[in-house]
């Protein structure tokens, strides 16, 4: 009888046992599924992001004023400045009236006058005589006719910076290739303050030389190395600038490097850059822009295979 309990026993153990087994396999299979839809939710949510990014990105190269309408780039020089359609101008426009007016450069100061002109708009009015703000002091002062439109920009000079709401680039624009999108380009890296007031010095296009608030340096692994980037920015920015080049430079991306915008600022010494929100310059999109370049610190020996490819208008 106590032989009989005794083995009663082992079998109801075993039946717990077996029972128990079968449940932790249940539960450890629930919590790997678990795992596998959790990675599967978060790198769609990535996927849709990205495409949302882009999709605007899209919006804004194919506004009437974006990028792609940028048709020209005039110096100007002391004193007078005619502006027109017409021979004989000292800056001929392809559109509008045979005489737009003329600015007159005096120093700093810039200015529009043709009191007998009713053809062209000055910031949406008609207007005979204007101060013109120039792009560094804030929001330009735009002159239009017809389809034609320019403002002023300093770049250690003075030019007029001519757009075509009808330009052919932007009528005939599809769209930017981009690389898949790759939750791997989303990093988490670390990130070291730079010395107050630093600043370095960035070339653009033309060859001029500008300083450059530094915020400080974001430090990745990537493939068994450790790569940086020298970050743009101040206190008061909301997310820091890359300017920044790499091994695709030039092959499957733009030559002169592509930007990239943190995705906030930095937090316990870490910062988030998602590589797949890299997009070209305004300069591979026309001649006529004065883009910075990427200094020296941030050309990268890496394939960064995300992002914006190059962009040949013939195909878009």
């Amino acid at each position: 009888m106590k032989i009989h309990k005794q083995i009663t026993g082992l079998r109801t153990l075993l039946v717990v046992l077996v029972l128990a087994m079968l449940g932790g396999i249940a539960l450890a299979a629930e919590q790997t599924a678990g795992q596998v839809d959790q990675s599967a939710q978060q790198n769609t949510s990535h996927q849709q992001s990205i495409e949302d990014w882009r999709a605007r990105r899209h919006e804004r190269l194919s506004k009437a004023d974006g990028w792609l309408t940028l048709v020209g780039l005039e110096w100007l020089k002391d004193g007078e400045n005619r502006i027109g359609s017409a021979e004989g101008n000292d800056i001929r426009l392809s559109k509008g009236p045979a005489y737009w007016g003329s600015v007159f450069l005096e120093g700093d100061t810039l200015r529009f006058e043709n009191p007998a002109n009713e053809a062209v708009m000055i910031d949406g009015e008609i207007l005979t005589q204007a101060e013109l703000t120039y792009d560094t002091k804030g929001s330009p002062t735009t002159l239009t006719s017809d389809t034609l439109s320019f403002y002023v920009i300093e770049r250690g000079s003075y030019g007029l910076r001519i757009k075509d709401s009808q330009a052919r680039a932007l009528l005939n624009f599809k769209g930017v290739e981009n690389y898949q999108a790759d939750e791997s380009w989303r990093i988490n890296g670390r990130f070291i303050r730079a010395e107050e007031n630093a600043s370095i010095e960035i070339v653009n296009v033309l060859g001029q030389v500008s300083d450059s608030q530094v915020y400080g340096t974001f430090e990745f692994d990537r493939n068994g190395k450790t790569h940086s980037l020298i970050g743009l920015g101040s206190s008061s920015s909301e997310d820091l600038w890359f300017i920044f080049s790499d091994r695709t430079s030039g092959r499957e991306t733009y030559g002169a490097g592509r930007f990239l915008y943190s995705d906030g600022m930095p937090e316990n010494d870490q910062l988030v850059l998602d590589f797949n929100k890299a997009y070209n310059p305004p300069c591979a999109f026309n001649p006529y822009s004065t883009c910075p370049l990427p200094p020296q610190r941030n050309r990268m020996d890496l394939l960064v295979t995300a992002g914006e490819k190059d962009f040949h208008p013939d195909s878009s």
